[in-house]
C-alpha cells in the first residue's frame, strides 16, 4: 500500500475507487487513466505522483554527465513539427558532421567524466549502418569505457531497410561494434490517426515498438518518449503510454519515460499554440500513474525549461537528464527557453537540492555513481 494522508471520504465519488486501486498498487486501465487525466483535480494528481515518485526512488532525483552528438540535420523525412531537420533540397542550411568531426567533439572532453555519449540526428541518406558501425567503434577505440546510447527507432528502421538486414541483425552489428542503449525518440504519438497527419513518411509506431523489442532481446536497453500538447487526444495519450506498458511487461527493457513537449517555433505547426504548465503537471502526473512498471520519469530540462523540469520534481518526475554542455540544437532550434542548454555539475545538483530532493549521479542505466 502507498504511504499517502489522501482522506478517500472526500474525493469525489467518480474517481474515488481508481485511487483506492492506486493506493493498493493495483492496475488501473485506459479509461479510468483518460478518467483521471481529464477530470481528476491538479493536486490529487500530483499527489498520488509524487507518492509513486516516493515508493519507487524515495527522496532521489538523477542526473549524469553526458554530451550529444548530432551527426547531421539533413533529412529525408519532413515531419511537420520538426524545427530542426533540412530536407535534401535545403541541404546547405544544415550540417554533415565526418566521422573525424565527431570524433574529435568527443576528444574535447578527454579530461571530462563524461559517461555517456548520446547520438541521435536526421535521416541522412548517405549515413548507413556500416556508416554508424564504424562510427561506434572508432569512438570505443578512444573511450571505450563510454556508454554509447544511440539512434532513434526511425534511423535505425531506415538504416536497415537501406542495408537490406533485419532490425535483429543490423541491432546486433551496432552492439558488437559497442553501442550500449537506445534512446526513445521518435515515438512521438503511436495512433496512425496522429502520425499520419504529424509524420506520415517515417516508421510507424509498431515499428517502432518491434525495433525497441528487438533491442531488449538481445541486451540492450532504451529509454521511451512521447510527443504532446499538439494535435493528439486524451485517449492517443493514453493508448501511446499502454502500448509502452504493455512492452515493459513482456521485456523489462525501458530504463525510463520521457513526455516530450511540442514547441512550436520554426516549424510548419506553428499555427499550434503550445500548452501551459498545468497541462505540462498533469501529463508527467498521469505518466507516474499509469507507468507502474517504469522505474523512472525524466524530465529533459532542454526542453522543458530549467524551472519546469524543477516544478516537475514533485509531480512524479525522478531525473532531468545531465550535463548536456550545449552539444544539442533540436530544442533549442524549436524555442525552447534553453537556447543554449548546459549545467554544470553544481548548477544541476543546486537545482534538484532546493526541491529538498537528493542529487544522484548515474550512470545510463541508473547504477550510482555518486550522492550529492
Amino acid at each position: 500500500m502507498l504511504k499517502t494522508n489522501i482522506n478517500l471520504k472526500s474525493i469525489d465519488y467518480r474517481y474515488r475507487k481508481i485511487v483506492n486501486n492506486i493506493i493498493n498498487k493495483k492496475r488501473i486501465s485506459e479509461n479510468e487513466a483518460i478518467l483521471l487525466l481529464e477530470k481528476a483535480p491538479l493536486s490529487l494528481l500530483g499527489t498520488l505522483a509524487n507518492c509513486i515518485r516516493e515508493e519507487k526512488n524515495k527522496n532521489y532525483t538523477y542526473f549524469n554527465k553526458n554530451i550529444h552528438i548530432e551527426p547531421t540535420n539533413i533529412c529525408v523525412f519532413d515531419c511537420k513539427f520538426c524545427s530542426y531537420s533540412r530536407l535534401l533540397k535545403k541541404r546547405k542550411e544544415g550540417w554533415e558532421y565526418s566521422i573525424d568531426q565527431m570524433l574529435e567533439k568527443i576528444k574535447n572532453y578527454d579530461k571530462d567524466s563524461i559517461t555517456e555519449v548520446h547520438i541521435v540526428g536526421g535521416v541522412h541518406p548517405k549515413m548507413g549502418l556500416n556508416y554508424f558501425v564504424d562510427l561506434i567503434k572508432r569512438i570505443k577505440l578512444i573511450r571505450p569505457k563510454l556508454h554509447i546510447k544511440a539512434f532513434t527507432a526511425v534511423e535505425l528502421d531506415y538504416m536497415c531497410k537501406k542495408a537490406k538486414v533485419s532490425y535483429n541483425k543490423g541491432l546486433k552489428m551496432l552492439k558488437d561494434a559497442g553501442q550500449n542503449s537506445l534512446p526513445g525518440g521518435g515515438a512521438e504519438i503511436f495512433s496512425e490517426d496522429i502520425r499520419n497527419k504529424i509524420c506520415k513518411d517515417k516508421c510507424t509506431g509498431q515499428q517502432w515498438l518491434e525495433i525497441h523489442e528487438t533491442a531488449h532481446k538481445i541486451g540492450m536497453p532504451s529509454n521511451a518518449t512521447m510527443l504532446y500538447g499538439h494535435i493528439e487526444s486524451s485517449e492517443h495519450i493514453i493508448d501511446h503510454m499502454n502500448r509502452l506498458r504493455q512492452l515493459q511487461d513482456k521485456t523489462g527493457g525501458f530504463n525510463a519515460f520521457i513526455p516530450l513537449k511540442f514547441r512550436n517555433k520554426n516549424n510548419q505547426m506553428s499555427e499550434i499554440n503550445e500548452v501551459n504548465l498545468i497541462h505540462d503537471i498533469k501529463i508527467y502526473s498521469i505518466s507516474r500513474i499509469f507507468l507502474d512498471n517504469f522505474k523512472h520519469i525524466k524530465a529533459y530540462w532542454p526542453m522543458i525549461g530549467k524551472k519546469s523540469s524543477q516544478t516537475l520534481l514533485s509531480f512524479g518526475v525522478d531525473d532531468i537528464d545531465g550535463t548536456i554542455d550545449d552539444t544539442t540544437k533540436i530544442y533549442s532550434m524549436a524555442g525552447s527557453e534553453e537556447q543554449n542548454p548546459v549545467m554544470t555539475t553544481e548548477e544541476i545538483t543546486k537545482l534538484i537540492s532546493q526541491t529538498g530532493k537528493t542529487p544522484i549521479e548515474r550512470d545510463s542505466v541508473y547504477n550510482v555513481i555518486k550522492t550529492y
